[in-house]
């Protein structure tokens, strides 16, 4: 879904720094983002932004090129066949069961690998993909490429910052959109910039502030690029969990991307 993206081998009242009765960001960074109802919650986040809908488990077989410079865009997560994270994913799949169908496009996925470009991927690829996406074998590997190369690393890095649940899926969704890469927009950018205003807890900063940053630095980075330059992902969801000292990221929620309303109870 990403620029740079590196793949190597295989509720209650507010109180300082996150929610009345809260934990401290220690205990809270034991726990979060990879329980799985809030990991589940995370995904329908996601996919309410990536794919308009709340149902990400019915996105395996999605494939489009949206226009935004990194050819297809594919899957759970929104693979692309421009940044790296689908070759990895389809080498990933060739190498749990060699002679599958998207095999024979590995090296036009390696060529274009980069690029916005198609060649050596049209006319038949995205039919493929539909196809492989009703193999279990094909859906595993979406699943584990998704949280090597995006979930775990951000939920990591949260729980490094001392970061609750709502702070470590701020991490994910930015990670997801704006990559690990080295550029401006990079996620790792977006934090070094968030850190030159705010300190975060596990530097004994207060999580609300530390956040606010996050998102502030994560808007200039939305708005570098046309594609993402509609900040609403922030400013009508996340932002509005944070206002509402939501830090444990507790249904129900209720937020708007795009101008689409959701819920989740």
């Amino acid at each position: 879904m990403t620029p740079g993206v590196s793949v190597p081998g295989r509720p209650g009242g507010t109180a300082v720094g996150g929610t009345a009765g809260a934990p401290d960001h220690e205990e809270r960074a034991m726990t979060g983002l990879d329980d799985p109802e809030k990991k589940d919650i995370a995904m329908r986040l996601v996919s309410s932004a990536e794919n308009s809908t709340l149902d990400w488990k019915s996105q395996y077989s999605y494939i489009k090129d949206i226009g935004d410079g990194r050819g297809y865009t594919a899957g759970i997560i929104g693979f692309c066949s421009g940044t790296g994270d689908m070759l990895g994913l389809v080498e990933l799949y060739t190498e749990r069961k060699p002679g599958n169908e998207l095999a024979g496009y590995l090296p036009a996925l390696r060529a274009v690998d980069g690029t916005d470009s198609h060649e050596g991927l049209d006319p038949g690829y995205p039919a493929a993909w539909k196809r492989a996406a009703a193999d279990p074998v094909f859906r595993r590997a979406q699943d584990e490429e998704r949280d090597r190369v995006y979930f775990g690393p951000a939920v990591r890095q949260g729980k490094a910052d001392g970061l609750g649940t709502l702070g470590q899926f701020a991490y994910y969704d930015a990670l997801v959109m704006h990559g690990g890469g080295d550029d401006s927009a990079s996620f790792g950018a977006i934090r070094r910039r968030a850190l030159t205003t705010a300190e975060p807890p596990s530097r004994g900063g207060d999580e609300v502030a530390y956040l606010h940053a996050f998102l502030d630095s994560r808007v200039v980075a939305m708005r570098e690029e046309e594609a993402h330059s509609d900040t609403s992902r922030v400013d009508t969801a996340q932002r509005v969990f944070l206002d509402r000292g939501n830090l444990r990221l507790d249904p129900p929620l209720v937020w708007k991307v795009y101008g689409d309303s959701y819920r989740i109870d």
